[in-house]
């Protein structure tokens, strides 16, 4: 849309419309040919489309499956927790997807239902929705503006587009064409957007689109592009087919070796029935669950609330936060940091005698008030201004009972400055501020000499990214009546430069050292011009060398996807970007297999925020279109809560994964010992019921209980797990393997050795070997570094607490009579349970000589 460069005699001609409106007859063509201002929202899914869409996810139909089989051998228990397990998962699944469309109902609420047109000379009030472009719209303070406009007349008219463009300083409008030239969203002054808000003057203007024609509906097309799937939900999808493929062939190996062997038919199928329900890890995807509940509580507590569960985990795997400036990286409030006051000489003491000239002008040209609690409140930059002043002990409210003002000509863009007029005993005294350039130009003779000197001052202090104002002062030794306004900002004299800054959080800066740290890179993207984000960029350590680059809105679309391609990962900074830049950089990154946070608070951040693998959204600040298209929502907009979730998202990836180890490790090892049982022509070494009970005696509590598991000391210090690679790393495989089997190894020792003995409860001491086996092993692997020794055993409260309760439930199942006769087990001597724990002491005996050999390993190579 080039309305802001078109003039106005074009845009009427265009649209055949003029200053009484357009003609009521021509309204039903326009309707045709526009349309109605309204949003066009995708048809949403039907309940029952989300809910075939969850139970056709291929973990879920697995389990079905394996509660249908648990159910036929008999193990009703079995089939109902898969059951439950599948409705939970279900149930959250339709949540989240519901909770994906709430960002389109939160935009839908911003557009208006009323206007105010002229039409055909006459001023009549219509509903938003049947606005047409050509129409003659009038505004004023407090207004919605109803849909994209070009003003045509303005009186000191200001807007609200914060939600739009992401800068928090009111915009002042102008009915001028602008010269041609590429302009981002914020620079074009002339123009309205439909969602934003006049906050004074007063105005019209013609309406140029409607409907998903203007910015706001450009917006809500992007949003309504398709959602990114997180790391995990991909590698728990890949890792489950390829398990259960492979889990399923086995075992029908083994029925068809069991069969060759000459067993009864009934027997081995039920066996390889219940060894296949045994080894699919149906408590995955509820592990998994709670896993992220639990993760998402603890976050709150760190001021982040996750929308959407599987966004805690996919912070684990960012490899890029792009996070906007103002109030996440700073702290949203300009401060006056720098003045710069030339001496004027005795001669001008007359102007106010006893007072300091700057820092009177700073407290009284603002519009800065005091609420009821004494506070002041304004526009960011004029409550620097003023709360500097008043520091000084140069309030405004005590300062106008001595100069009370008497006239004002507000900031207008094309003067570039504000005037305030106050009254004195012997005439007035009139207060300029605005650009530095601009009061250089209305400067009295006397100090031309100096104009050069104090550009060079200004260009300096912006130089350094400082916003810079200059004051100027008049004295008008006349009475008001007789006043030329016209001449006010004339013949002035220079009196200061106030340089201005947003300061930078400190612990955002310690926040992206740690970033650096551990592999991920910080991107500032921000509305703010080029000077001011890298001086930013600078002091926080985003931008530490020279190959980090800086980028604006204007250059980024001068370059062709290939160009850009190959330098996105060398910016650091990008200034005055619109909405769908945002979507091609994340775009762009994606395609250089990043990971990508992407952080936002206004509704032009909303379609970036969804299309992020994780759009992070501000809750102080945020509009309500920004928090539902997000992920995760930061409570007190702060960066550095980013980095304490990323470490919380690491820790809960590395527990899912200890999981993942533990299960797969005993599930690896009660196939192993059943295989290799039937191929050495031993007798089957576990009953069915024995199977199905390790099984839900070892993978449920104590799985569970390692996503209490603390991080690692390390887990900021390493880089990102990158998003392509699968679950299964060659290490966790080689664990996984070389465990399992000797699990299996030291299970089918135990049978061996006690059959040799000619040992009648040598099936119950081999299946409690493989029980403790498994628990021997989670006490092992709960630190992937360091010695079950070395680590606070009680961190983890709950992990001791479900250790005690399995122990107690396999002994219970060996002593108690009842359970004797449904197990087919038998009580233990001494002799015998001692054997039991030696054996089953074997596995984390392996682990912990393996650590200490990898801690030696690696201590010897960082001498060399």
């Amino acid at each position: 849309m080039s309305y802001h460069i078109k003039s106005l005699e074009d845009i009427t001609a265009e649209f055949n419309t003029g200053s009484g409106g357009i003609h009521p007859a021509s309204v039903p063509e326009r309707q045709k040919q526009y349309g109605r201002n309204l949003l066009v929202i995708k048809k949403k899914k039907t309940f029952l489309q989300m809910l075939f869409g969850q139970l056709t996810d291929f973990m879920i139909i697995i389990l079905i499956v394996a509660s249908v089989v648990s159910g036929f051998i008999g193990e009703m228990t079995d089939a109902y927790v898969i059951i439950a397990i599948v409705i939970i998962n279900t149930v959250i699944g339709l949540l989240q997807e519901r909770n994906a469309e709430h960002a389109l109902e939160a935009l839908e609420k911003i557009v208006i239902t009323k206007a105010s047109v002229i039409r055909n000379g006459e001023t009549i009030e219509i509903p938003a929705s049947e606005l047409l472009p050509g129409d003659l719209v009038v505004m004023e303070a407090g207004n919605i503006i109803p849909a994209d406009l070009r003003f045509i007349e303005v009186h000191a008219l200001k807007v609200d587009e914060s939600s739009l463009t992401g800068e928090s300083s009111n915009v002042s409008k102008i009915t001028a064409s602008l010269p041609h030239g590429d302009y981002p969203l914020g620079d074009r002054i002339n123009l309205g957007y439909n969602g934003t808000m006049v906050t004074s003057g007063r105005g019209t203007a013609y309406v140029v689109a409607t409907g998903m024609k203007t910015e706001i509906g450009r917006i809500a097309s992007m949003i309504q592009q398709g959602n990114t799937r997180t790391p995990l939900q991909l590698r728990l999808d890949a890792f489950s087919k390829r398990l259960t493929i492979a889990i399923l062939l086995l075992c029908i190996v083994f029925f068809f070796i069991g069969i060759l062997r000459g067993g009864p038919w009934s027997i081995v199928l039920l066996t390889a029935i219940s060894l296949a329900v045994a080894a699919i890890p149906e408590a995955l995807p509820a592990v998994s669950t709670i896993v992220l509940a639990r993760g998402a509580r603890q976050l709150v507590k760190q001021n982040v609330l996750v929308r959407k569960l599987p966004a805690v985990e996919t912070l684990g795997s960012i490899t890029y936060i792009c996070s906007d400036k103002t109030g996440t990286l700073t702290m949203n409030k300009m401060e006056v940091t720098e003045l710069y006051e030339p001496d004027l000489g005795a001669g001008y003491n007359h102007y106010l005698p006893g007072k300091n000239l700057l820092l009177t002008a700073m407290a009284l040209n603002t519009d800065v008030v005091s609420n009821q609690h004494g506070e002041l409140t304004g526009e960011s930059t004029e409550l620097g201004l003023a709360q500097f002043a008043a520091a000084q002990h140069y309030n405004r409210s005590a300062l106008e009972k001595e100069l009370p003002r008497i006239a004002e000509l507000p900031f207008d863009p094309s003067r570039r400055c504000m005037t305030t007029l106050h009254g004195t005993s012997d005439g007035v005294i009139a207060f300029v501020k605005g650009s530095v350039e601009v009061l250089l130009e209305k400067l009295a003779h006397h100090q031309d000499s100096e104009r050069s000197f104090f550009q060079e001052k200004a260009n300096k202090m912006a130089s350094q990214g400082y916003r810079v104002l200059g004051y100027a002062v008049k004295r008008i030794n006349t009475h008001l009546s007789n006043i030329n306004i016209g001449e006010v900002e004339q013949e002035l004299t220079f009196i200061g430069i106030a340089a201005m800054m947003d300061p930078t959080r400190e612990e955002a800066k310690e926040a992206i050292a740690q970033c650096k740290a551990a592999g991920v890179t910080a991107v500032m993207i921000t509305g703010d011009h080029k000077l001011t984000a890298t001086s930013v960029a600078e002091r926080l350590g985003i931008i530490s060398s020279e190959k980090d680059l800086v980028l604006e809105g204007h250059e980024l679309r001068q370059l062709s996807e290939q160009q850009f391609m190959e330098r996105v990962e060398h910016i650091r900074v990008y200034a005055r970007v619109n909405p769908d830049q945002k979507l091609r950089i994340i775009k762009a990154l994606r395609e250089r297999h990043q990971f990508i946070a992407m952080t936002g608070d206004g509704v032009n951040d909303a379609p970036a925020l969804r299309n992020a693998d994780i759009g992070i959204a501000m809750g102080r600040t945020g509009t309500e279109v920004a928090k539902e298209a997000a992920h995760m929502i930061l409570l007190d907009d702060n960066f550095a809560t980013i980095v304490k979730a990323i470490r919380q998202g690491r820790r809960i990836f590395d527990n899912i994964l200890k999981f993942i180890k533990y299960i797969m490790t005993g599930n690896t090892g009660e196939i192993a010992t059943l295989f290799v049982a039937s191929l050495a022509g031993l007798p089957i070494p576990l009953l069915p019921v024995h199977i199905l009970w390790v099984n839900l005696l070892t993978d449920g509590l104590p799985g569970l209980a390692l996503s209490s598991e603390p991080a690692e000391e390390n887990i900021m210090q390493r880089n990102p797990r990158d998003p392509r690679q699968g679950i299964f790393s060659t290490a966790l495989t080689r664990h996984i393997i070389f465990y399992g089997l000797l699990t299996g190894a030291v299970t089918l020792l135990m049978q061996i050795y006690t059959i040799a003995h000619h040992d009648s409860a040598w099936q119950t001491m081999t299946f409690s070997v493989l029980c403790f086996s498994q628990l021997s092993h989670l006490l092992a692997i709960k630190s992937g570094a360091k010695s079950f020794f070395q680590t606070n055993h009680f961190a983890n409260k709950p992990m001791m607490a479900a250790i005690a309760v399995t122990i107690a439930a396999q002994l219970m199942v060996i002593y108690v009579p009842g359970c004797n006769a449904i197990f087919k087990t038998q009580p233990l001597s001494l002799y015998e349970m001692t054997l039991v724990i030696v054996f089953s002491l074997v596995i984390f005996a392996v682990v912990e000589i393996e650590k200490l050999l990898r801690y030696c390993f690696n201590r010897s190579a960082s001498k060399r």
